[in-house]
């Protein structure tokens, strides 16, 4: 823009006319009341409740929300409260009858259970001199499989076996 303007001032001076005079900013006219229109006015806030009536909230994290029925359940005493996943067998004992294993509880707590007796999602199908074999019951909807055969080994044994 200054260039332009020292053009036209060197043309005008070359041509034998007077510069014209440099145009001053005049201030606006009488400017209106600061009121700003209604489209630049930012919208009230609204206080917004959710009613979930019956629905999940959506705003909350969904991770570590599972219900696990077994959790609410009131466990047994004894084995009877001990899961399959939660077990470890410390020892298998003969006995005139057969075969006695002990396992060992999340609680530390040593338990005896013999061939046929109840845990929280199973039952001891056999005893064996190397650990124990438990029917586990699946707890899944999903899965075709409602029993799992599992074989929980000799804490000695486990570490052997890897």
């Amino acid at each position: 823009m200054t260039g332009l303007l020292a053009f036209v001032l060197v043309a005008g001076v070359a041509s034998g006319q007077a510069p014209a005079p440099a145009a001053t900013p005049q201030p606006p006219a009488a400017a209106a009341p600061a009121t700003p229109s209604p489209a630049s006015q930012p919208p009230e806030s609204e206080n917004y409740s959710y009613a979930p009536e019956g629905r999940r909230d959506p705003f909350l994290s969904l991770v570590g929300t599972g219900v696990d029925t077994r959790s609410n359940a009131r466990r047994g005493d004894g084995a009877a409260g001990i899961g399959v996943g939660e077990l470890t067998v410390r020892g298998v004992i003969q006995s005139r009858t057969g075969l006695i294993a002990m396992i060992q509880g999340p609680d530390n707590k040593t338990y005896i259970v013999h061939q046929g007796d109840k845990l929280l999602d199973g039952t001891i199908k056999t005893i064996t001199t190397q650990g124990l074999v438990v029917m586990q019951e699946v707890n899944d909807p999903l899965s075709l499989v409602k029993q799992r055969e599992v074989t929980k080994l000799l804490r000695s044994l486990e570490g052997a076996k890897e």
